[in-house]
């Protein structure tokens, strides 16, 4: 019987194993969304032929998501209610890709793109927080917060004003504040970011 020589197992650090687990639950923690630039009225176009781009070269691990933001707008004429889509960035289409040479070099050279937003030819990443107000992606905010608790309004048109949680909902990642205005309680609705606890 041939005796097999055994490899020495190396402990992989705790913090190393933590990066791999959070990989798992959100995707890849290298891929960040980022900003490009591109003809006014080509956003469209361009988002459908870097798709193209990227089915055509198996590069889906790498750019992983292209979105042009749109809001829906109500405009009132003659009577009629009509809802317009319109562009929320015209000239600019947002991109969740991991930047390699190979990715940065499919997207920038797309036809249509002017360029990434950044330094030259470093683009910068979004932050989740520019993110997040941007609508393109959920950002999930762990909130250990429950009825009764204090918050203080951090953002939004209720900025600096005190309340007093009565509902929460964790789905939503909203709550319901009770805040004192004007001598008078008054019940809104908030998001998880727009508050601190206190």
């Amino acid at each position: 019987m041939k005796q097999h020589k055994q490899e020495p197992v190396v402990p992989v650090p705790a913090d190393e194993l933590h990066v791999e687990d959070e990989q798992e639950q959100e995707g890849d923690p290298r891929a960040k969304w980022y900003v490009i630039h591109t003809y006014s009225g080509h956003e469209n176009k361009v988002k459908v032929n870097i798709e193209k781009l990227v089915e055509n070269r198996g590069m889906q691990d790498l750019v992983l998501e292209i979105v042009v933001p749109t809001e829906d707008r109500v405009e009132i004429k003659d009577g009629q209610r009509k809802i317009k889509t319109r562009k929320m960035f015209p000239g600019y289409v947002i991109v969740k890709m991991i930047v390699t040479n190979e990715s940065w070099y499919l997207v920038r050279n797309t036809q249509g793109v002017t360029g990434f937003v950044g330094h030259g030819s470093e683009p910068i990443p979004l932050t989740n927080e520019e993110v997040r107000r941007m609508g393109i992606e959920k950002i999930y905010i762990k909130l250990d917060i429950s009825p009764g608790d204090t918050v203080k309004v951090i953002n939004g048109p209720f900025e600096s004003f005190m309340g007093v949680v009565e509902e929460v909902n964790f789905d939503r990642q909203t709550l319901k504040v009770r805040i004192s205005m004007f001598g008078r309680d008054t019940p809104v609705e908030l998001e998880f970011g727009q508050v601190d606890k206190l």
